[in-house]
Order: structure tokens, then C-alpha cells, then sequence
């Protein structure tokens, strides 16, 4: 991954995957703030977002300091 144009594409895919991954996070604390009887999969489900959106964070960091060690 030494292209930096490959690492931005990525990163975007990561954000429209974080876009997602928000709104499953939604949907599945819904589920869990109206007391469904197992709520097991839906706090697997958080835990996964929560993994792609800070992958997502990670990688935009990453980005940005790799981009502004090119422009300098």
C-alpha cells in the first residue's frame, strides 16, 4: 500500500462503510433500548461497527499526515 492514491481510495471505502456501519449501530440499539429477549447478536453487531469506524478514523489520520509529508 506505498500509493497514496490507493490508501485514499480505501479510506473512502471505509467511510461509506463507517456510514453504514452507523446505521446498523442504530438499528441494533434500538433493538437493545426496547428489550428484546436476546440481544447477543445485536451487541456483536455494535462491536463490529465499532471496529470499522475506528478503522476508518485510523486510516483518514494516516492519510492526512502521509499527504501532508508529500506536499511539504
Amino acid at each position: 500500500m506505498r500509493n497514496l492514491k490507493t490508501q485514499i481510495r480505501l479510506t473512502m471505502l471505509l467511510g461509506a462503510l463507517s456510514l453504514l456501519a452507523g446505521l446498523a449501530t442504530h438499528l441494533a440499539m434500538t433493538d437493545i433500548y426496547h428489550g428484546e429477549a436476546n440481544v447477543t447478536l445485536q451487541w456483536s453487531i455494535v462491536r463490529v461497527c465499532a471496529l470499522i469506524v475506528l478503522s476508518f478514523i485510523c486510516m483518514a489520520l494516516f492519510n492526512h499526515r502521509r499527504t501532508l509529508q508529500v506536499m511539504t
